[in-house]
C-alpha cells in the first residue's frame, strides 16, 4: 500500500515537472528547436546568448515569416563582383550558405565589409546575422528559461533602430530600442536595447518581430532580478 502511494506521488511529481517545462509553449505550435549535423544543443538557454540565425525548424509561417522565399545572404555569397567575392577564402560552406534553402536572410561578418574600418564594438569574426530585413518579418525560438525573472537584453547590431519587438508565448513582452544610428549596415556597435520578464522557467516560445533597418546578430539575456519564489 505504502509502495503504491510512493509510486503515485513520484508519478505525479514528474507529470507536474513535465507540464511545467512545456506548459508555456503555445498549444499546437509545430516548430522545433534548431539542430543540424553540427549544432546539436537543442533549445537555446536563458540566461545566455540567443543566436538569431538559430531560429526554429518548421518553415515559412511556422518558424519564421520572410517577405521573399530566397535567403538573400546566401544568394549574395554565391556572387562574384568587381570588388570581390562574398564567399571569402577559407570560409566553410556551412557558414557562407547557412540555411540557404530557407527564407530568412542570413550572412556572416567579412574582412572587407565589417572589419576594414573602426567599429565601436567589433562583432565576432564569421558571426552569423540576420540582414535584408523587411517590415513585418519575424523568427521564432523555442528557448529553455532556466531562471524566471527580469532580464536585461544586450545586442551587437549595425545601422539603425528598426522597431523590433519580442513576443513571449504569443503575447507582446517588450519593445527593443537600438539607441544609435551607426551610419551603415556594416558599422557595428553594442548596446542595451531593452528588458524582458520571463515569468516561468522551462520551455517558452520567443518571437522576434522586426522591420527594415538593421543587421542583427544575437541577443544576450542577463538576469537582473530573479523571480520571487
Amino acid at each position: 500500500m505504502i509502495q503504491s502511494i510512493i509510486y503515485k506521488v513520484v508519478f505525479l511529481f514528474f507529470l507536474g515537472w513535465a507540464f511545467q517545462v512545456n506548459a508555456q509553449v503555445p498549444k499546437g505550435y509545430m516548430g522545433k528547436p534548431f539542430k543540424d549535423k553540427y549544432y546539436k544543443k537543442g533549445a537555446q538557454q536563458i540566461p545566455g546568448r540567443l543566436e538569431l540565425a538559430y531560429y526554429d525548424l518548421g518553415g515559412e509561417g511556422v518558424a519564421y515569416h520572410d517577405v521573399t522565399p530566397e535567403n538573400e545572404g546566401s544568394k549574395l555569397n554565391h556572387e562574384v563582383h568587381d570588388y570581390g567575392s562574398h564567399w571569402r577564402p577559407g570560409i566553410p560552406e556551412y557558414i557562407a550558405f547557412f540555411r540557404e534553402n530557407e527564407g530568412v536572410d542570413i550572412s556572416y561578418t567579412k574582412d572587407w565589409a565589417d572589419f576594414n574600418h573602426p567599429n565601436k564594438v567589433d562583432p565576432m569574426v564569421n558571426q552569423l546575422y540576420i540582414g535584408w530585413e523587411s517590415d513585418g518579418e519575424w523568427t521564432n525560438y523555442t528557448i529553455q528559461v532556466n531562471k524566471a525573472g527580469k532580464y536585461r537584453i544586450i545586442t551587437v547590431y549595425g545601422n539603425q533602430d528598426n522597431h523590433s519587438e519580442l513576443w513571449l508565448n504569443e503575447a507582446k513582452a517588450c519593445s527593443l530600442l537600438l539607441p544609435e544610428n551607426t551610419g551603415n549596415w556594416h558599422n557595428w556597435t553594442q548596446a542595451t536595447v531593452g528588458e524582458i520578464v520571463f515569468p516561468k522557467a522551462g520551455k517558452n516560445l520567443l518571437t522576434l518581430k522586426y522591420n527594415k533597418g538593421t543587421n542583427l546578430a544575437y541577443l544576450d539575456f542577463l538576469l537582473i532580478e530573479p523571480a520571487k519564489d
